[in-house]
């Protein structure tokens, strides 16, 4: 499964323009991000932790009056985003290596770190910390329990972890956030697992 992993940022890249097509406009997490947007300041800057090509969450964010920096490791779907939203920030980034030397009202980590080994995962962590202004809300997908998926896309292995629930209560609250709520499957959202978390 290491191999699989290792190959997501090449997957992004080379099959940029197949998710551009496949991924659905129809934004089935609008009820989360409500409560996201509940959390953040009158005229907000989020962070938006592989960002994709910005289509339908960041592109959301934006038309609620947020000011989104988004980063991804693939360059193609990077360039997608500037063309549709020219006047937001983007940057080509591996989320491991995250440095942007700002904080943020809000981060969105939304089926993007879930793609990250259990040992990169628990790595993001400290770096959601240090992105995040006091008060800042944190939203984030990840599976039901511990564990690691193999799925596919273009017909190429597609890696997914997770840790246990109670791992990740306890790497929020060692980092400063306090969970608001945490729904395993949420029927309502195509059946994500929901995390969302504010900094104290």
């Amino acid at each position: 499964m290491t191999d699989s992993a290792a190959a997501i940022v090449s997957l992004y890249e080379r099959h940029a323009a197949a998710y551009d097509a496949l991924r659905g406009r129809k934004l089935m997490e609008v009820a989360w991000l409500e409560r996201f947007c509940t959390l953040l300041p009158a005229v907000p800057s989020v962070l938006d932790i592989g960002c994709g090509m910005g289509e339908p969450i960041a592109r959301h964010l934006i038309e609620r009056g947020c000011a989104v920096t988004g980063v991804d490791s693939s360059g193609p779907l990077i360039g997608l985003c500037r063309e549709r939203f020219p006047e937001q920030s983007w940057q080509v980034a591996d989320m491991r290596d995250l440095a942007l030397g700002r904080r943020f009202d809000g981060l969105i980590a939304w089926d993007s770190f879930f793609h990250l080994r259990h040992d990169d995962q628990r790595l993001m962590f400290p770096l959601f910390r240090q992105h995040a202004a006091e008060g800042a809300a944190l939203l984030f997908t990840s599976g039901p329990g511990h564990g690691e998926a193999i799925g596919t896309f273009e017909g190429e292995p597609l890696y997914h972890a997770s840790l246990a629930p109670e791992e990740y209560r306890r790497l929020l609250g060692e980092n400063g956030f306090v969970v608001i709520d945490h729904v395993v499957e949420d029927a309502t959202c195509g059946g994500h697992t929901v995390w969302l978390a504010q900094r104290h």
